[in-house]
């Protein structure tokens, strides 16, 4: 079997190429910070000396990469080395950037004689460590095809979106509800938390009703344990909301709940809890309860008015 490359084993990559290495997958990978390969090495995977060789080796390559930067950095994009590396490829973008940035790389892609794919996933850490994800496609009919079945170890689920950047703004839709609903569920606990109500019995009572979700037990778990550990970085859901709320001006949407929550997600990171989970941004919450600037210094009168 040709090989699949993997490039980006951070928080979310490291686990979904996990799961291609064990589902048999012949899988060659590199990450900027070595120390992630082990577990890759010890499930099969073999480690590239530079992204070149990935690209030398692999007829398709997953990226899941932070950001815009690292994307050109790992393609050699600007530079002669990127129709190299792209040519007779299929690259298969899986993190999440502008839909301009990416309907670009298309563009550039299929210009020097590759093939691009949008797959952005939806689910954080542990559903990427069982394989739940979900993930969405977009790109020309044949690549996605192609692609498709590469991604079973990985996700539970499949949906095509269309033409680049159908998936991309898909995913954007589906985390403007994710970061509204995780804001609004830890409002709700500092709210009940103030008024002395037992935050475990509010767990509980979430549980057994209709708006119980698998995002808000896990998430619910986390704030009565205050248990910040990520799954999926306050920073990182700072960058989402931001580009979400960049393509909604630029398509002159209102989206009020977004941007209440992206106020309070730079409040969360500005007070230096970037590296912990969404579920911290009850934190912020608490803060402004509490009469404290973002940056840690008490509010005055003239704030609070």
């Amino acid at each position: 079997m040709a090989y699949v490359g993997f490039i980006g084993l951070g928080v979310m990559g490291q686990p979904m190429a996990l799961n291609l290495a064990r589902a048999g997958t012949p899988l060659v990978v590199w990450n900027r910070t070595p120390a992630r390969y082990e577990p890759l090495r010890a499930a099969g995977a073999e480690v590239a000396a530079r992204p070149a060789e990935v690209f030398e080796r692999a007829g398709t390559v997953f990226l899941m990469l932070a950001d815009e930067t690292a994307l050109d950095t790992v393609l050699g994009r600007g530079t002669p080395d990127f129709a190299t590396r792209v040519a007779g490829h299929t690259l298969v973008h899986m993190g999440t950037t502008s839909p301009e940035y990416s309907g670009s790389l298309h563009d550039d892609i299929r210009a020097a004689g590759g093939s691009y794919v949008e797959a952005p996933v939806s689910g954080s850490r542990v559903p990427a460590e069982q394989g739940e994800l979900v993930a969405m496609l977009a790109g020309e009919d044949d690549a996605v095809a192609a692609v498709r079945p590469l991604l079973a170890p990985m996700c539970r689920e499949t949906f095509v979106c269309g033409p680049v950047p159908g998936a991309l703004l898909m995913k954007f839709s589906v985390n403007l509800f994710l970061i509204t609903l995780a804001t609004g569920l830890a409002e709700a606990f500092h709210f009940a938390d103030r008024h002395g109500l037992d935050q475990r019995l509010l767990r509980d009572v979430l549980d057994a009703g209709p708006m119980a979700s698998a995002v808000s037990r896990v998430k619910a778990a986390k704030l009565v344990a205050r248990d910040f550990s990520v799954q999926a970085a306050a920073t990182d859901v700072l960058k989402n909301n931001r580009l979400i709320a960049e393509a909604a001006r630029k398509a002159d949407l209102a989206s009020p709940l977004l941007d209440v929550c992206h106020t309070l997600f730079g409040e969360t990171v500005a007070q230096g809890h970037g590296d912990e989970d969404m579920a911290a941004v009850i934190r912020a919450l608490e803060a402004r309860t509490d009469g404290v600037h973002p940056g840690g210094t008490p509010r005055t009168e003239g704030d609070r008015a």
